[in-house]
C-alpha cells in the first residue's frame, strides 16, 4: 500500500551535542540539508525531514537535540527529544570520543520502553577511533541486540555497513503496510464506498482514509465503487449489484445502516484504520465500556492530524452529542490534535477514543495508545464509538469476527 509522507519509516538520530549527529544526517542523504557546526548544540528542537537514503529509500528522519543538553530550555529539549521515541520505528544513537555514561544508558532504557530498534553509531573515527575496551563493552552489554558501526560522517563515503545496519534493524511493519482489504475482499469483488461531501471534505479532493480504501481495493484487484450517500439506493436498485462489501463514512453510519441491505457487510473507513493500526482487541473490548460513563467523566479524543475546526467537527461536535444522546451523561471532553503531549495524567480520563490514524504510522499509533491500555483505562475509536452509541457495533465489526 502507498505511504503518505508522514507514514514512511521514521528514524531518529539521537545522542550527545556535537557527537555529529547532523554530519551524519548530511551523509545519509548525500548532501547537505541539515546545519553542522563545531558549537554544540546548534540542532534545538526535533526537525523532521523527508528524504530518500542512498540505496534505501524515502524515510523521515527526524533530528533531534543533545541528550546532554543543559539548563532550563536545555532540559525541555530534552523532553521533547524523549518524546519522539513514540513516534520513530529506528533510532540511531550517535557517540562519539569514546564517551558513554549516563545519557547513553538513558537512551537505552527508553529505546527499551517504547519497543525502539537501534542502532549505535561511533563517529569520527578518524579523529578518535573506537577503543576495545568500549567497544566489548557495548558489544557484551547489547549482545545481538544492536548493531556497532564506526564511521566518519564527514570524510567517509562508504555506506554500505550503515545502510545494511538500517535494513536489517528498522521492522518491516515500517515500510510494508498490510492490505485494508486483506480476508474481507477477493479479486473482482466490488467494493461499495460511500462518501458523502460535507463540510469537513476538503475542496476538490478526498479524505486520505477514502483515497487509501480505493487505492488497497484495486491492489487487491477489486472494483472499487464510490457514491455520495444520497445515490446508493438508487445505485443499488438501478444496477441489482450485491457488493462484496460496503463501507461508510462514520458519521453516516446509522444512514448507511438503513440504506445497505443486511445480507451485504458493512464497515466505515474508520474501523478499517482501526483493524490495519491499532490493537483491535482492546477497541472491540473498550468500546463497550462508553455504556458505564457516569456524569463528570472525562472524555480524551485524539485526532492525529490537525485541521481547521468547521461547525460539523466530528470530534469536538458530533462525537460528545452521540454520546450524551446515548448515555445521558454530562460528559466532560479534552481534544488533543497531532502527537502532542497530554494536559493531564492518562489516569484522569475515564475513556479514550482515537481517530482512524490515517496520517500516522503504526509505531505512533501503538504508543500514543500504550499509556492508556497499560492503565486500564478503555480505548476506542472514532468509528466503533459511532456504530456503538448508534447501535450497529455488531454489524460493523461483523466483517473482522473471523479475524479476532
Amino acid at each position: 500500500m502507498h505511504k503518505g509522507k508522514d507514514q514512511k519509516p521514521h528514524i531518529g538520530i539521537y545522542g550527545r551535542r556535537n557527537n555529529g549527529k547532523s554530519s551524519l544526517i548530511n551523509l545519509l542523504v548525500g548532501h547537505d540539508v541539515a546545519i553542522v557546526s563545531n558549537i554544540a548544540g546548534t540542532t534545538t528542537d526535533p526537525v523532521k525531514k523527508s528524504l530518500e537514503i542512498l540505496d534505501f529509500g524515502p524515510v523521515i528522519l527526524v533530528d533531534t537535540a543533545g541528550i546532554d543538553d543543559s539548563g532550563e530550555l536545555g532540559l525541555m529539549r530534552i523532553e521533547k527529544t524523549l518524546h519522539t521515541l513514540n513516534q520513530v520505528d529506528l533510532g540511531i544513537l550517535v557517540i562519539a570520543h569514546n564517551k558513554w555514561g549516563e545519557f547513553e544508558e538513558l537512551l537505552l532504557l527508553e529505546f527499551k520502553k517504547t519497543d525502539t530498534p537501534f542502532i549505535i553509531v561511533h563517529n569520527k573515527q578518524d579523529v578518535e577511533p573506537l577503543t576495545p575496551e568500549l567497544k566489548n563493552r557495548i558489544e557484551s552489554e547489547l549482545a545481538s541486540n544492536a548493531a556497532l558501526i564506526t564511521i566518519s560522517a564527514k570524510t567517509d563515503t562508504n555506506l554500505e555497513p550503515l545502510v545494511s545496519a538500517i535494513k536489517r534493524a528498522i521492522p518491516e511493519s515500517s515500510y510494508v503496510t498490510p492490505s485494508m482489504f486483506s480476508g474481507l475482499i477477493k479479486k473482482d469483488d466490488i467494493v461499495l464506498l460511500i462518501t458523502p461531501i460535507d463540510s469537513e471534505a476538503p475542496a476538490g479532493r478526498m479524505i486520505l482514509p477514502q483515497v487509501q480504501a480505493i487505492r488497497d481495493a484495486l491492489d487487491n484487484y477489486g472494483v472499487a465503487v464510490v457514491l455520495r450517500e444520497s445515490e446508493v439506493v438508487t445505485f443499488l436498485k438501478k444496477t441489482g449489484i450485491k457488493p462484496a462489501l460496503a463501507v461508510t463514512d462514520s458519521q453516516i453510519f446509522a444512514l448507511a445502516d438503513a440504506m445497505v441491505p443486511k445480507d451485504v457487510p458493512l464497515t466505515s473507513f474508520s474501523i478499517l484504520l482501526a483493524k490495519l493500526k491499532a490493537d483491535f482487541e482492546h477497541y472491540l473490548n473498550g468500546t463497550p465500556k462508553i455504556a458505564e460513563l457516569k456524569d463528570g467523566d472525562r472524555v480524551l479524543l485524539l485526532e492525529s492530524c490537525t485541521h481547521h475546526v468547521s461547525c460539523d467537527d466530528i470530534g469536538r461536535i458530533k462525537i460528545p452529542k452521540w454520546l450524551y444522546s446515548f448515555t445521558g451523561k454530562k460528559l466532560e471532553y479534552e481534544v488533543v490534535a497531532g502527537l502532542d503531549k497530554l494536559p493531564r495524567d492518562i489516569k484522569e480520563y475515564a475513556l479514550l477514543i482515537q481517530c482512524g490514524g490515517c496520517v500516522i504510522t503504526r509505531k505512533q499509533l501503538t504508543n500514543r495508545l500504550r499509556p492508556a491500555i497499560e492503565a486500564g483505562i478503555p480505548v476506542t475509536n472514532y468509528g466503533m464509538a459511532i456504530a456503538y452509541v448508534q447501535g450497529i457495533f455488531d454489524r460493523a465489526i461483523e466483517p473482522f469476527r473471523k479475524e479476532v
